[in-house]
């Protein structure tokens, strides 16, 4: 009986040529999308078909790349959240830049896994720890991990923490063997994924006090004092603070400086949510802002939003690397660690925080930093926030709108005025939405002392001055047909 012909299981082409000539189309109409990007809508609504049409169960049989890439150019493309645009000032969303989008592709080609094993690609990660705690004036015991965004790195932050209070038994036995209850402080204008990393850490968020903020929204260390007074004198065990480099609602830094001094003082973690605002550190005009967060124990912040590097890129900078392997570093048998060979290069990756699967993120932020250097990217940094004061003073000479909070970065808030502060709310909430559905601008909004607010976060390298100029225009336009 003859045997049956070989199937073909790779996933490999078999039309090499046929692939390269499909691939540098794909290439270049994203080339002509980002090239274009001024030009385009910041924002427009799937229509019904579309979007019905993921709602389609999965074929059995292949579809030819040329058609799978026509649907992402007519379905896909057109209707994204817009922060590639420079008119998109909804929230503190990057907007990417063709080289980086280059470095992923290498990424993708080279498909590492960074958990661990002894690989250039863990070096460049290793290179980029060393740069970061450069930056920041770190000491040398520091060491940093790439992560999914600042909301992981918080976690991470707060699980070190948590071992380091009550001990690595707290690995094994978990936080209800002990008796020891902790508790944490930040700002009521901290993020949210503050909460989410006591909740996650068995910690429970309950055990987060959210300590009112000054005039400037900054953190009220007074206060802050005070709390920490009362949970000790309740029996419980303070040992987390976590401030802010540029707040949700309207990118206030909180008093840095004294936070640490606290900290030392009362021998509680300090830990700097610096999601955006930490790489402010790379503006020369800006860094003194930030002075105090050399003393921090963990820093975590993102590439992925000031720093331009396509999503999603997020860092988390541990003072002392002992304290973090303590935290995440396990055996098993299929993870045996040699002096040479592949298995070599030993602590890994994988000791350092809680994935063992983990992509060469690292390859497009050092492409970004090294391509654009320092410099540049400290430049572009400080012409966002050149751009908020442009911002602030084109509101304050505008009698029809309201400046509704100080601007210290990049976030402005504002309103339009009316006679009362119901019809104010009711206005401006239908404002935001005319606003994003034009499609020349997208600011996004939030709630600052009970009143709406528009706000506009201006983190996009594309953003120039006749944007912020369109953010007005249109608003005044569109607000007097909805008054």
């Amino acid at each position: 009986m003859p045997c049956p012909p070989p199937l073909h299981h790779s996933l490999d082409p078999t039309d090499w040529q046929a692939l390269r000539t499909q691939g540098h189309k794909m290439l270049d109409d994203m080339f002509d999308y980002l090239e274009a990007a001024h030009e385009q809508p910041v924002w427009q609504a799937m229509p019904d078909a579309i979007y019905q049409s993921f709602q389609q169960p999965l074929n059995d049989q292949a579809t030819p790349l040329p058609d799978v890439h026509e649907l992402f150019m007519k379905t896909i493309l057109p209707y994204s959240i817009g922060n590639t645009r420079s008119g998109f000032m909804g929230w503190v969303h990057g907007g990417g830049t063709a080289v980086g989008m280059l470095a992923e592709m290498l990424a993708a080609g080279v498909n590492a896994n960074l958990g661990g094993r002894y690989q250039a690609p863990i070096e460049v990660e290793r290179q980029l720890s060393r740069w970061v705690c450069q930056q920041f004036k770190f000491p040398e015991t520091a060491h940093g991990l790439l992560v999914s965004g600042t909301s992981m790195a918080n976690f991470i932050s707060v699980l070190i923490a948590r071992t380091v209070y009550l001990g690595e038994t707290v690995r094994t036995a978990g936080v209800a063997a002990g008796t020891t209850r902790l508790v944490a402080y930040t700002s009521s204008s901290a993020h949210l994924s503050i909460g989410k990393a006591m909740d996650m850490a068995g910690l429970g968020s309950h055990c987060l006090r959210s300590i009112p903020v000054n005039a400037k929204y900054q953190f009220d260390v007074v206060a802050l004092e005070h709390a920490i007074k009362q949970d000790k004198q309740a029996g419980l065990c303070p040992f987390f603070i976590a401030a802010t480099v540029g707040t949700v609602d309207v990118g206030a830094i909180d008093p840095l400086a004294e936070l640490a001094a606290l900290a030392k003082r009362e021998q509680l973690w300090l830990h700097v949510d610096g999601a955006f605002g930490a790489l402010a550190i790379l503006s020369d005009s800006l860094a003194p802002q930030l002075q105090g967060i050399e003393h921090a124990d963990s820093l975590a912040f993102d590439f992925h939003k000031w720093g331009q590097v396509p999503y999603s890129a997020g860092f988390v900078l541990i003072r002392q690397h002992a304290q973090q392997l303590a935290t995440f570093t396990s055996s098993a048998a299929y993870l045996q660690r040699s002096t040479s060979g592949m298995a070599a290069g030993s602590p890994w990756p994988c000791d350092e925080g809680p994935e063992l699967s983990r992509n060469f993120m690292a390859l497009k932020v050092w492409f970004t930093l090294k391509v654009y250097g320092r410099t540049n990217l400290g430049n572009m940094i400080a012409h966002s926030c050149a751009l908020a004061l442009y911002l602030k003073q084109l509101i304050e000479h505008t009698p029809e709108l309201e400046l509704l909070a100080p601007v210290t970065l990049n976030i402005v808030c504002y309103r339009y005025r009316c006679t009362t502060e119901a019809e104010a709310n009711r206005v401006n909430q239908l404002l935001v939405n005319a606003l994003q559905n034009s499609g020349i601008t997208a600011p996004s909004s939030t709630y600052l002392q009970g009143k709406f607010a528009i706000r506009a976060a201006l983190v996009n390298h594309r953003t120039q001055h006749r944007d912020i100029d369109n953010l007005l225009h249109t608003t005044l336009t569109l607000a007097k047909h909805l008054v």
